[in-house]
């Protein structure tokens, strides 16, 4: 058995006038639902990127300190042509 979800709500143009003009592009009814529907998931789908991307930012190791000789060998290696 599915389970459903009804919301009834008022949405003021001063509120979020982009979301507000969106949705007045649709007549009353399935096609405005629908477009509201899509925004939402469209919106957790990033905030879920969003929150994947700083959890792996969070985990990456601290960066670890470099020998200068080392260094100094990568850049004359990498370095541009004489």
């Amino acid at each position: 058995m599915s389970k459903t979800l009804r919301i009834n709500f008022e949405l003021d143009q001063a509120d979020n006038p982009p979301l507000y003009d969106e949705l007045m592009r649709f007549t009353k009814g399935a096609k405005r639902a629908n477009r509201l529907r899509t925004l939402a998931y469209a919106g957790l789908m990033i905030q879920a990127e969003v929150c994947l991307a700083k959890a792996s930012t969070d985990l990456e190791p601290q960066a670890m300190s470099v020998d200068p000789t080392h260094a100094a060998a990568t850049l004359e290696l990498f370095g541009p042509a004489l």
